[in-house]
């Protein structure tokens, strides 16, 4: 899977990208009262991507899921889902798109199986003789088979947010939108989505994840946006987006001052010292780096390499902290 960027100016009606599953140029959203949510974004989201779409609360990305979905008619610009431009093609794309936006109302005192009946009987394009059969294919998918017959109010938050996800899964979806999956979940409840999510992935479905948690986003997706005040600041691999920062490498030894002599005479830059030693890896190996200390007689406790995280990405990018805690 490769980054897709965008041509400026070309317009998606003229040549859309044929690997991408959402496409936006220059979509905006401009409230009553001046207030813009989202300020000339533009997306591209390759086929078959677990793709994470960042941002601080407030940031626009709800607001972008719901124009993307026909809900809310941009101010200006262009989206296109599946090939479709929106919202003008929203009974054409739709049908394959299957979307999880701050969570469906189920209820609580019937089993997840009835549940499911009654949102597939809400479906007018599906057939009621077959609709035993989605609800169980889809209640497999998400691995609640087992639970299929227990009520709504025992299930775990996991298993609530699973059932959602099931919900959106009745029909065979080419595209998931996922607006905050693992919000307010527990631990356990957060792996259990996050481990759908890539077998979902891994049928082939693309994935289109809104979350404003970083680390999340990090383990659960292959591409990223991140969002910024309604604009985007960068998008494209997660490895990409890592990359643009330095990798540091980390040394604990006593010998603080002796270490920062041998990583600046082996030509690493940004030496930093304090309760310990670390540089800009560059391109050097760091079993090399290891070597040296010890030859050089420093006393090395500990060596780490140091990968930059999304949120440290963020603020290389916008000089501001991430809101990860919502």
């Amino acid at each position: 899977m490769t980054t897709v960027t965008l041509e400026a100016g070309a317009p998606i009606g003229a040549s859309p990208p044929a690997d991408c599953s959402i496409v936006t140029r220059g979509l905006t959203k401009q409230f009553k009262g001046g207030q813009v949510a989202v300020d000339a974004l533009d997306l591209a989201v390759p086929r078959g991507s677990v793709y994470g779409f960042l941002g601080p609360n407030g940031s626009g990305k709800t607001t972008t899921i719901r124009m993307l979905l026909g809900l809310v008619t941009p101010t200006s610009g262009e989206c296109e889902v599946l090939g479709e431009p929106m919202p003008r093609g929203v009974a054409t794309a739709l049908p394959r798109v299957g979307a999880l936006v701050e969570g469906p109302a189920f209820y609580p005192y019937l089993s997840g199986e009835a549940n499911l009946l009654r949102f597939d009987a809400a479906d007018p394009t599906a057939s009621g003789r077959t609709a035993k059969a989605r609800v169980t294919r889809a209640l497999e998918r998400v691995g609640l088979s087992a639970a299929a017959s227990k009520r709504y109010r025992a299930y775990s938050l996991g298993m609530r947010q699973r059932l959602a996800i099931a919900a959106a899964l009745l029909g065979p979806r080419e595209l998931l939108i996922l607006d905050e999956p693992t919000n307010g979940l527990d631990p356990q409840g957060t792996r259990e989505v996050r481990a759908l999510v890539k077998e979902i992935a891994a049928d082939g479905t693309t994935v289109f994840v809104s979350s404003h948690l970083l680390a999340e986003v990090e383990q659960m997706c292959t591409h990223a946006a991140i969002m910024r005040t309604g604009r985007l600041v960068a998008q494209g691999t997660i490895a990409s987006l890592n990359g643009g920062l330095a990798t540091r490498i980390r040394i604990e030894t006593p010998d603080i001052a002796d270490a920062a002599r041998v990583l600046r005479g082996l030509g690493l830059t940004e030496v930093r010292t304090g309760a310990d030693v670390s540089a800009d890896l560059g391109g050097h190996a760091p079993e090399r780096v290891n070597a040296e200390l010890v030859a050089q007689g420093v006393a090395v406790r500990g060596l780490a390499v140091v990968r930059p995280s999304l949120e440290e990405v963020f603020v290389g990018l916008t000089g501001e902290g991430f809101d990860v805690d919502g």
